[in-house]
């Protein structure tokens, strides 16, 4: 394989790298030694990230209230917390920080851990989480991966993004929030409708992405890793309070004069 990616003078280079070459020293610069990182990266992405963050500085937007990460039980046991966790993102899917928050409380108080949700008729578990979106959904899927936990995993959630994603109902933005919350790992970037419509406006793409596991793909490709936890907690406020899903308030804007979406006032 070290040969073929060496090539012979002339002859054409079938490794990945061919592309990232060819970018990083049109039209003929450099000495021929490869860099260390040549990828795409967005115009003025870092001054839209520090401005954002500006923007974020009074930490007062729904997701910060009462997001997924304000509400699981900190005081509990490690795997009843963790349990805990991903219920709410399983409840937290298409429905809003509030309502979510507050079917997390009432679950809370009738004691929430894998063994008093197993114990629970489907329709008084209805009944605590209405109206969250989906609601006669997510009890389905909430007792079906209560009963896989609790066969297969001790109880606890599993700890990687691969096993999470195979359970009924979590799908791969709940998958890499709970290994960000409940683990404390960063194995991905969480991308929720926020993420992908912000991501889009300020062309963080190479192309546009129709679906937020293909903007979470090309995120990765090039977001430096260690903002990749932040990334979705930082731009879910941001998409909640300033660039809104519709009528977003560009006026109000730190990037106004460099987000290629920007409405011209």
């Amino acid at each position: 394989a070290g040969s073929q990616i060496q090539g012979t003078a002339g002859s054409p280079r079938r490794s990945r790298r061919r592309k990232s070459v060819a970018i990083a020293y049109e039209p003929g610069q450099g000495d021929g030694a490869e860099p260390r990182r040549a990828r795409w990266e967005p115009r003025d992405w870092r001054e839209q990230l520090e401005r954002i963050r500006e923007m974020r500085r009074s930490r007062d937007a729904p997701v910060d209230e009462m997001g997924v990460q304000k509400c699981y039980d900190s005081s509990a046991p490690p795997q009843v917390m963790r349990y805990q966790v991903l219920l709410a993102l399983m409840l937290s899917s298409q429905t809003k920080d509030q309502v979510t928050s507050a079917a997390m409380l009432r679950l809370r108080r009738r004691g929430l851990t894998v063994d008093t949700v197993l114990q629970m008729d489907d329709e008084t578990l209805g009944q605590i989480i209405y109206p969250v979106g989906f609601w006669r959904n997510k009890v389905k899927y909430i007792k079906q991966t209560t009963a896989i936990l609790k066969q297969k995993y001790g109880g606890d959630i599993p700890s990687t993004v691969e096993e999470l994603v195979q359970l009924p109902g979590v799908g791969p933005k709940m998958a890499h929030l709970a290994m960000h919350i409940a683990w404390d790992s960063v194995a991905g970037i969480a991308v929720d409708t926020h993420v992908h419509r912000i991501s889009n406006r300020l062309k963080w793409v190479k192309k546009e992405t129709k679906h937020p596991e293909e903007t979470r793909v090309a995120l990765e490709d090039w977001l430096p890793r260690d903002l990749w936890k932040e990334i979705n907690w930082l731009l879910v406020g941001f998409g909640q309070q300033t660039c809104l899903p519709v009528n977003p308030r560009c006026s109000q804007c730190l990037n106004r004069d460099i987000c290629p979406a920007a409405k011209r006032l």
